[in-house]
């Protein structure tokens, strides 16, 4: 019978082990560990299952966990679903562009995992969190691009540091949950992704797909799941660089493959005769967490010498390094996160549901509003019209969990509108439904997107490599890329606009669209992602005012498809993200309007930085509008006379700072000349280069009007 946390806390507090010692060295403490578990023990303690029983030492267990806390249930385990904040998609958290809020966010969900884990109630070990995602969004046709923040590698990563920082909490000692980031690396197409090669060269490698990674293990994360996909021809999950760089450099003490990753090895690449050899291979390039059968291939290999117990023991002693870092040898007194799972459920609380709201609203983006068609003034109208397959509905994606209550769209919008407003509702145009109600309307508020899962059957529509074809060929999901950027509702959206030109469009979308006759339309266009449990409570307050948007965009939206270099060219200087894309797109990286506006003056930054130096940026920004709201500073770079090919600017900076109407505020941006590097490849590493660079300040990478000119040396 599995021993509870506590149980086992309490039995490793009856020995005389030195693994319970705090005092003692954390090498010491795993070497002893070491030396009393059986070969049976140590192979069973690679899996997600990091537990010694007999020794009292407790799994710290697994979730999913990148926009909260996943526990959905498990019918064979006979757990029942547990309810969790549940905040936005991470593009949606993306949007923010506040990363001390997504610190915020993690925090939650570390809280409640320790909840879960520690209480009586549930006592579920999930300490493990599987998020942050710090995959980048190359080509919006990736269906998965619902999962990662956005498309530039600065800033995804300095989200994703907030995200492990907030996770694994502000103890000086003891973690509150542990972070595993997803999905290393460069894995961003999803049709034949279990035997694709995505290839690049080593300066991509390091200026772009790693950035985010690397920039986790240095905010403290220590844990990594390998990518289905191969490099350059060799997969990650056996990759030399897992050893050479994740291990020896930055620190990783748990390497995870991915559910299935090690059979494709055998099935999909064919690189190994069996499922043994490959096990092998995984374990001996550092996997240490088996998402896969490899139990009886590692007993067989240890039986046939083509493994040893030392290959097992290197794998566990950067696994147990978490048990420690997560108190759970220690004595409970000592470890503060050890008082969590008390009391009133924290998703239900106050602080959980304030910050969930926070989120929500920090997220929505304002894409277009002409004569100031938003806010709506609830006093001079008498109906809306909510219209549209999304307005009441919260849709539920593959990587999220379900919340103890939600609102949708419909509900958010009733409750803002009050009593004084007639609310006419129409799911779609059948029996002309959609139109009658805009025709009776002051005001249509037409709610679409996509559907994160692509149906209910998502989780019986898996194939050997991927997920059948999506119904909507717009829409996309894990294993399933989009055939096109091209919204279907917008047929929907034509339809109510010609029966009430006083329309405005709510997009809820994972992804982009090229929604180009909207933009040339429709009045006011917003923008938000899937999966918030307050979706309609942050909607109803932006349409009414209670609320200026201040989101921006963290992708590049093309005005067609044809402007994307090839799905599988993985080369971004082909002419991908804003750093290199040609042509204008629909909407640019970093695009968002508000309903209040804002000056940019005053750039002042030093006339020269040391290569090893760092330097502040003041700019000031001044409300010129009559309404409070948020403004997100972008400080962008450019090499003015780098010797090898550079980006035409590069984000380097922001901040997103509320302002009062007609205030000014000052703001500061630290650039540090690390950031100005490119990867040598004859040396190795990193090199900052002696060189005018310039500094470009605004409010998205197509609108910079500061600039200023500094000479690194």
């Amino acid at each position: 019978m599995a021993l509870s946390l506590g149980a086992m806390q309490a039995r490793a507090q009856d020995t005389s082990y030195p693994f319970r010692n705090p005092q003692l060295p954390a090498a010491q403490r795993i070497d002893n560990i070491l030396s009393l578990m059986t070969i049976d023990e140590k192979i069973d303690a690679l899996s997600t299952n990091s537990s010694v029983a007999r020794l009292g030492i407790p799994s710290f267990g697994s979730s999913e966990g990148i926009h909260g806390v996943v526990q959905r249930g498990n019918e064979k385990r006979g757990w029942a679903s547990i309810p969790t904040t549940q905040f936005p998609q991470p593009p949606g958290m993306g949007e923010t562009w506040d990363p001390d809020l997504i610190r915020q966010a993690a925090g939650v969900q570390g809280y409640e995992a320790r909840y879960i884990t520690q209480s009586e109630k549930y006592k579920r070990p999930i300490l493990m969190q599987w998020g942050p995602q710090a995959d980048l969004m190359r080509d919006p046709r990736w269906g998965r691009s619902e999962e990662v923040y956005g498309e530039d590698p600065f800033f995804n990563g300095t989200m994703v540091q907030a995200y492990v920082r907030g996770l694994q909490g502000d103890d000086p000692k003891y973690w509150q949950a542990a972070s595993l980031m997803k999905h290393f690396l460069a894995n961003s197409n999803e049709n034949g992704r279990g035997s694709s090669s995505s290839d690049f060269d080593e300066r991509e490698f390091h200026e772009y797909y790693s950035v985010p990674f690397r920039m986790g293990f240095e905010a403290g994360g220590k844990g990594v799941m390998a990518s289905y996909n191969a490099w350059n021809g060799t997969p990650m999950g056996v990759n030399p660089v897992l050893q050479s760089l994740v291990i020896d450099q930055w620190g990783a003490e748990v390497i995870s493959s991915d559910g299935g990753a090690v059979k494709n090895l055998v099935q999909l690449y064919k690189r190994y005769p069996t499922q043994e050899a490959a096990v092998v291979a995984c374990l001996k390039a550092g996997i240490n967490q088996f998402l896969d059968t490899y139990k009886d291939e590692l007993h067989a290999a240890l039986k046939d010498g083509t493994a040893t117990e030392a290959d097992i023991d290197a794998g566990l002693r950067r696994k147990f390094a978490v048990t420690l870092r997560l108190g759970l040898l220690d004595p409970p007194e000592g470890v503060a996160y050890n008082k969590i799972g008390s009391g009133l459920e924290p998703w239900l609380g106050d602080h959980d549901r304030a910050v969930s709201l926070k989120v929500a609203l920090e997220s929505v983006t304002l894409l277009k509003n002409d004569h100031a068609a938003l806010p709506l003034d609830k006093a001079a109208l008498k109906s809306v019209a909510v219209i549209g397959p999304l307005a009441d509905s919260v849709h539920w994606d593959w990587y999220g969990g379900y919340p103890a209550a939600l609102v949708t769209p419909l509900q958010g919008i009733k409750a803002a509108a009050g009593q004084g407003v007639a609310v006419n509702y129409a799911a779609d145009n059948a029996q002309d439904a959609a139109v009658q109600a805009a025709k009776a309307s002051d005001v249509a508020i037409v709610v679409v997107g996509n559907d994160p899962t692509c149906g209910p059957n998502m989780a019986h529509d898996w194939t050997n490599d991927g997920t059948k074809p999506c119904a909507d060929p717009g829409d996309g999901r894990e294993g399933r890329d989009r055939e096109t950027l091209s919204l279907a509702q917008e047929e929907l959206v034509k339809a109510v606009y010609a029966a009430n030109p006083r329309t405005i469009v709510v997009l809820v979308s994972s992804f982009p669209y090229t929604i180009n006759w909207t933009q040339d339309h429709v009045p006011a266009i917003l923008h938000m992602t899937h999966a918030s449990q307050d979706e309609g409570t942050a909607l109803g307050k932006v349409i009414f005012g209670a609320y200026t948007p201040g989101g921006h965009l963290t992708e590049t939206w093309p005005a067609s498809m044809d402007a994307l270099p090839p799905m599988m060219d993985y080369d971004i200087r082909h002419g991908r993200t804003y750093m290199y894309a040609k042509g204008k797109p629909l909407y640019p990286f970093g695009f968002g309007l508000s309903y209040t506006t804002f000056r940019y003056s005053n750039l002042k930054a030093p006339r020269g930085l040391a290569k090893g130096g760092s330097m502040v940026a003041d700019v000031d920004v001044t409300n010129t509008g009559t309404r409070e709201g948020d403004v997100v500073v972008q400080l962008y770079v450019r090499h003015l006379k780098s010797k090898v090919e550079r980006p035409e600017r590069a984000l380097a900076g922001f901040q997103r700072v509320h302002v009062e109407p007609g205030k000014t505020k000052t703001v500061h941006i630290t650039l540090k000349a690390s950031q100005l590097a490119y990867w040598n490849v004859a040396k190795q590493a990193f090199e900052v280069e002696a060189e005018p660079v310039s500094l470009l300040v605004g409010d998205s990478s197509a609108d910079t009007p500061l600039s200023t000119t500094v000479t690194v040396k």
